[in-house]
């Protein structure tokens, strides 16, 4: 392997510039995770005189001690639930992450009923359905904690109504597929929502707690004039001794998840083992100088080996094709003994890079080595010159290959990632495998400034060719309204907020996150579940 020779000079003030940027930022990101956190923790008494646990005391008592926990887009739906944000909490009212339960790696999903009784919020239902495309995706068991209001019918949009369907086909795709559902239904789960409980596996159920019913007493009456206590109608023991829809009757949230934990270590499931070099060496540069690599303004240039330096094992990268559109940054390295191939940007795309990058991912799918795009660009390289070079056609290539590719694909947004470089650097739209941003990554079809420039230069043409003069005063507005439209939608606050990536991590965490990501594609490479044409059915 071949060491990243080191070229930052952490004393340097544009380090330390960055360095206070990137600070700022990962403080309003943790800031943003810990109102959500204490939006469900202002329910503790009241959980606690129920004899209920809170949704994340739930999730802790689930999961294995001192094992990862990698938690999933933790600002969605930031500024959708309310527009003040101040006052906005993200989370979309569901805690998602993939862990370990009793030895094996799932992906677990927990309604967080302490924020508005567990009704799912704006932007919920992309969440969950990311969420399940993970688990099936990665081969993952799935362990739901349910305890939901169900949607939120004052935010009633009739396509999220159609939409929602996907959430039961993907738990019926999930068992048909051999990965287990395991379902603790701690309190409601009722109309559509039922179906989560049960087009479940396996499904513990909570004495004196669990309601499951198709309608609540109130829309009973009102429908049939049939009167029913909640009890009656969907309780635990009604459910696990006549209607059979429970397998489990738990006396308490604990004995619920001592339950599911006991059903995760009695089946017959695959438990992770490493593939790749079980002694590797850490960076031999400091992973804290990754909060000052990054400049905050994406106009600014940067080496990205510097980043790749800081995060895979002993700093050492085999660059491929150096010498040939050396913009794009193409390799091989490993991150805690797990091989990847790593294309980055220094700088636009351009014919020579585009080409390049094609025959490198090809070449990563010749030998089953994951390929991890991180993203710094402002695009394809636009001009005369570039079109002359055929800059369409190598850039069509290049996103074929994207596409086509046949190994797992992890994207991370670190700076800039705008047009149809987003594409070509494997955006949220192509599918990565798992997608992650930086505080600072910012995403556009183009910066605010050359949108609203373009939009300007047409305008001024569209008003010459009817013989009509522009006014400035209304061309400064138009042009100032575009930068702030643009502005504020290109933020990674934003862009996460709608779920256009699996979170925003902290750079110095990149390697243990990338690491994990990487051992469960792996795993699920091996994983070899037997698929069935039915999806199991409750007798």
């Amino acid at each position: 392997m071949a060491l990243i020779d080191n070229t930052i000079a952490p004393s340097g003030a544009a380090f330390q510039a960055n360095r206070a940027g990137m600070l700022a930022l990962i403080d309003r990101m943790r800031s943003l995770e810990e109102r959500a956190r204490a939006a469900s923790a202002a329910a503790k008494e009241r959980f606690h005189k129920r004899s209920q646990l809170l949704p994340r005391e739930r999730v802790a008592l689930l999961l294995d001690p001192d094992t990862p926990f990698i938690e999933l887009s933790t600002l969605a739906g930031y500024m959708f639930d309310v527009p003040d944000a101040d006052k906005s909490i993200p989370g979309c009212g569901l805690i998602a992450g993939i862990g370990f339960v009793s030895g094996v790696r799932c992906m677990v999903s927990a309604s967080d009923s302490g924020i508005d009784a567990g009704a799912l919020q704006p932007m919920g239902l992309d969440k969950q359905l990311r969420v399940q495309e993970l688990a099936l995706e990665n081969k993952l068991p799935l362990v739901q904690l349910v305890e939901s209001a169900g949607a939120n019918l004052l935010r009633y949009r009739v396509e999220d109504f159609v939409r929602g369907g996907n959430i039961f086909r993907n738990l019926a795709r999930l068992s048909a597929a051999g990965l287990p559902v395991v379902t603790v239904t701690h309190g409601s789960s009722t109309a559509g929502g039922a179906y989560q409980t049960g087009l479940s596996d396996y499904i513990v159920m909570v004495r004196g707690r669990t309601r499951a019913f198709l309608a609540g007493p109130p829309l009973l009456k009102a429908a049939t004039g049939e009167i029913a206590t909640e009890e009656e109608l969907g309780g635990a023991e009604m459910h696990t001794s006549i209607s059979g829809l429970g397998d489990y009757l738990a006396g308490d949230d604990r004995d619920a998840l001592r339950i599911a934990r006991d059903i995760m270590a009695g089946l017959a499931w695959d438990r992770p083992s490493r593939d790749g070099d079980t002694v590797f060496v850490p960076p031999r540069y400091d992973p804290e100088e990754l909060l000052g690599i990054m400049p905050m303004d994406h106009k600014r240039p940067v080496d990205m080996r510097q980043a790749i330096a800081r995060f895979v094992d002993g700093s050492d990268f085999i660059e491929f094709g150096a010498d040939y559109g050396p913009a794009t940054v193409c390799g091989h390295a490993k991150i805690e003994g797990h091989p990847v191939g790593i294309i980055t940007n220094n700088g636009p795309l351009d014919p020579a890079g585009a080409n390049k990058a094609t025959h490198f991912i090809q070449a990563c799918c010749q030998s089953r080595t994951p390929l991890l795009y991180l993203n710094n660009t402002t695009g394809y390289m636009v001009g005369r010159a570039y079109e002359e070079a055929g800059m369409i056609k190598h850039g069509s290539k290049m996103i074929q290959a994207v596409t086509s590719a046949t190994v797992p694909q992890i994207t991370l947004y670190c700076g800039a990632s705008f047009g149809a470089g987003n594409y070509g650097m494997c955006g949220r739209g192509f599918h990565p495998r798992f997608c992650f941003s930086w505080p600072n990554a910012k995403t556009a079809v183009m910066g605010g400034e050359q949108a609203a420039e373009t939009m300007a230069i047409v305008t001024e043409a569209a008003a010459a060719r009817k013989g009509k003069p522009v006014e400035r005063e209304q061309l400064d507005k138009m042009k100032a309204k575009i930068t702030a439209v643009f502005d504020g939608q290109m933020d990674v606050f934003a862009t996460s907020a709608r779920v256009l990536d699996d979170g925003v991590i902290d750079p110095r965490d990149t390697r243990a996150v990338l690491a994990e990501v990487l051992a469960i594609c792996r795993e699920a490479e091996r994983r070899n579940p037997q698929p069935m044409q039915f999806s199991v059915a409750r007798p």
